[in-house]
């Protein structure tokens, strides 16, 4: 055994002088030392020189860089006994640690640099952002760090700079609070939101335990806030694996534009719905998907009817762990092979769940524990259901029974789709529908089941429609902030006493014939009983008995909510809504 003596020290331009000594000791086996670490590297080294005597020499090492932790380890390096070094490296970013720093379409050199970000464009692959952050601190500090048996709080603070990738017109809020709760063994949340400025919150409960429940003892995480720059780290305990990590550069918190990165533990990704994409597992490699309910048939990187911004991660062992963010502003997520992702959204808080499995189906078991059981459907609903657009009375829909039975087709419930309602209004019965009551309790004694659409869209321009009238009266419908005012959609209900163009476009048809349509709010009670009112009398007629709908289920459409005009008739009456500074994809 051999002890060897290293005299060295570091400069602040990244350099490491060395002499390594071996007490006069004649080495007779040409001993060297061929690798060395260094520790606390927030950017990765892309190159390393070796110098004896301010003179390069030739070298074949290799450098690896571990982002977690932040550390560099070089090897291949063939330094003599007795004999003086210097090692010269050069911090930058690699491609898969370029995080974008003008999301927002219409980059460019000049807005690049004017955001103090690094502008190089690569023409051999388009996603890679040509604007990235060159320096790896965010402008937020932590401080004040607290750390108890329940969580963590912190105040974070922002530095001076650039106003972020949002643009300027968001400005960044100075100081935020942080809060980390351990809610159980396997569940923790951080919240991160402005405490001096009260902000728009999801307003549906999860299911929380009223105080944590998590020991020190049998946590299966461990949580570090990192001060400078600010980040969060959580580590699954047993293996070490760090599951969330984002200290990084894109961290920005303003009131239209908030953004947060986290590296992942592997390049294995589930979840995000609800868009069409071709394979469970997501593309990692620059990709950028959009999350905002609507009316929108499905396509490739186009949201659907839900948003469900939760994924599942398979760590490299095996284990599995799930993160939900609370969040229902449009928002879009970017997908990177570093691996990593960036949320953005245009509003509200950052209000994450993460669940520590450890296998898939636990994660499952603890996601949906949290936000609910899916509805155990009876099992008649599990039959054959048949249903389409367009039927054009009764009478199609009767003889439609008879040949399905006549084909021996497997066939239990048959739909009405907004057809047999009078000019597509809720509550209604077409004339030409007149003989659906009957028709219904006919293929209910012959063992099937019926499903009417309903559309929450309710129709304002009516002179005798009591739905509307009733919910007016008991304040069901969702209005402008600080106002009494009704806000008006367009969904499927005709104005009465017009005939319909169906030649003209699809816009016109809008502007000219739909009706203006309230919105009912689920959050208020005063709503769950009216709209139970109007089903009973759907179901039982009180003014006329023939004309009751006996119903076995709903099928309710158009809730995203939908609406065939830019939200409301007339837009936002705030403009900064209409043209908000970020538009997520």
């Amino acid at each position: 055994i051999l002890a060897i003596q290293g005299d060295y020290f570091f400069t602040p331009q990244n350099v490491l002088n060395l002499t390594i000594t071996n007490n006069n000791y004649t080495d007779p086996n040409n001993l060297t030392f061929q690798e060395i670490q260094i520790l606390g590297l927030l950017q990765e080294p892309v190159s390393v020189t070796v110098l004896q005597n301010n003179a390069a020499q030739n070298s074949s090492h290799n450098i690896t860089y571990d982002p977690v932790h932040k550390v560099a380890l070089i090897q291949g390096l063939r330094l003599e006994l007795g004999k003086p070094y210097s090692l010269r490296w050069t911090l930058g970013t690699s491609v898969n640690e370029k995080y974008d720093c003008h999301p927002a379409l219409g980059a460019s050199k000049e807005k690049c640099e004017q955001l103090g970000c690094v502008w190089m464009e690569d023409p051999s692959n388009t996603r890679i952002p040509a604007c990235y952050y060159g320096s790896p601190d965010n402008a937020y500090s932590a401080a004040d760090v607290k750390y108890t048996a329940t969580g963590v709080v912190a105040n974070l603070t922002r530095s001076g700079g650039e106003p972020g990738a949002g643009g300027k017109s968001t400005a960044p809020i100075s100081t935020l609070r942080l809060e980390v709760k351990y809610h159980s063994n396997h569940m923790l949340q951080f919240k991160i939101d402005d405490y001096a400025n009260a902000r728009y919150e999801v307003p549906v409960p999860l299911d929380l335990p009223e105080a944590p429940e998590s020991t020190a003892e049998k946590r299966l995480y461990d949580v570090t806030v990192q001060s400078k720059p600010f980040g969060i780290q959580v580590r699954r305990r047993r293996t070490g694996t760090v599951i969330w990590d984002s200290q990084l550069p894109t961290f920005t918190f303003s009131d239209m534009f908030i953004q947060i990165s986290t590296r992942l533990a592997s390049h294995y990704l589930y979840g995000f719905g609800e868009s069409e994409h071709p394979t469970f597992r997501r593309d990692l490699n620059w990709h950028t998907w959009g999350m905002f309910s609507r009316d929108q048939p499905p396509g490739y990187k186009l949201n659907s009817y839900g948003v469900h911004p939760f994924y599942m991660g398979l760590e490299e062992d095996g284990n599995a762990h799930g993160v939900l963010l609370l969040n229902s502003n449009a928002m879009d997520v970017t997908f990177q092979p570093t691996p990593a992702l960036t949320y953005r959204t245009t509003g509200g808080i950052l209000d994450f769940y993460l669940v520590l499995g450890p296998t898939p189906e636990l994660v499952v078991q603890e996601y949906t524990a949290l936000i609910g059981r899916p509805v155990m459907p009876p099992y008649w609903a599990l039959g054959f259901q048949l249903c389409r657009y367009g039927y054009a009375n009764d009478t199609e829909i009767a003889k439609l029974v008879e040949d399905m039975k006549a084909a021996g087709i497997p066939y239990d419930v048959q739909y009405a789709d907004i057809d047999y309602m009078e000019r597509q209004t809720d509550f209604t019965l077409s004339p030409k529908f007149s003989g659906l009551p009957a028709l219904v309790r006919k293929i209910q004694e012959e063992g099937m089941r019926f499903i009417l659409i309903l559309d929450p869209a309710i129709s304002a321009n009516e002179s005798n429609y009591p739905a509307f009238t009733r919910g007016v009266e008991k304040d069901v419908f969702i209005t402008w902030p600080e106002s009494d005012d009704i806000i008006y959609g367009k969904v499927w209900p005709d104005l009465p006493n017009v005939e319909v163009n169906t030649t003209l476009d699809w816009e016109t048809q809008v502007e000219l014939y739909r009706a203006h349509a309230a919105f009912p709010d689920f959050f208020r009670n005063s709503t769950v009983e009216w709209w139970a009112r109007e089903l009973a009398e759907v179901y039982a007629n009180p003014r006329n008995a023939s004309r009751s709908l006996k119903f076995d289920g709903l099928w309710i459409d158009m809730n995203e909510p939908a609406s065939f005009v830019h939200g409301a008739v007339g837009g936002c009456r705030n403009q900064e809504l209409n043209f908000p500074p970020y538009v997520p994809r």
